[in-house]
Parts: C-alpha cells; structure tokens; sequence
C-alpha cells in the first residue's frame, strides 16, 4: 500500500513541474522567434538601403553575411551552456526540489511507514 501511495506521490509532483518547464520551454523558443524576426528585418533594412542607393550591393550583401555570423556565433555561446543546466540552475534559485530529493524524501517515508507498521503489529 505505501509503494502506491509514493507512486502516486511521484506522479503528482512530476505533473507539477511539467508546466513550468513548459513554460520555460515556450520563452525560450520566444526567444529564438524574436532573433529570427530581427534577423529579417535587418535583411530587409540593408535590402531597402541598396535599393535606395545609399549602400552599395557588395557592401549590403557583406553587413548581411556579418550579422549571419554574428547571429550564429552568438547561438553557439548559448548553446555551450546546456539548457538543462539552465533549467537546474533556475529550480534551484527557485527552491524547487529535484526528482532525485523527492526519490530521497519517498525512500525515507517508505522507511518510516515500515517502521510504523512494524510498532503497530508489536
């Protein structure tokens, strides 16, 4: 009976934590839509200036390929930082327990419900 208890338990707290990571989940790919928006609408300025005349093309072309790389040096810095690290790292400034903490905290309630059972019967 306690194992149900600890796996429904399990469950429930797992549940909990789902929508905040969802949640996080969903800033960060905000995050990525909003580089991409500024990505075009920088294309589209240095586009508009060639055509205008004020930028010459081979110069348009150029500032474009510098923000590309730019852009793609600035997601591999993010990337070296592994985003589960982030997530834990958050939890943690956030006080909120660990699968491996609530396995721990499961383990001792086990424990003690045997122990309790245990006086119970003597």
């Amino acid at each position: 009976m306690a194992d149900v208890e600890i796996k429904v338990e399990e469950e429930s707290a797992e549940k909990e934590l789902n929508p905040f990571l969802e949640a996080t989940r969903k800033v960060l790919l905000a995050g990525v839509g909003v580089v991409a928006l500024a990505q075009e609408e920088a294309e589209s300025f240095v586009n508009k200036l060639v055509e205008r005349g004020e930028l010459a093309e081979k110069d348009g072309r150029q500032l474009i390929k510098d923000i590309l790389e730019k852009r793609k040096k600035a997601v591999e810095q993010v990337e070296e930082v592994d985003l589960d690290v982030r997530i834990e790292r958050i939890l943690h400034r956030l006080n909120v327990p660990t699968k491996n903490d609530i396995d721990a905290l499961s383990r001792q309630i086990a424990a003690l419900t045997e122990k309790v059972d245990q006086l119970n019967k003597g």
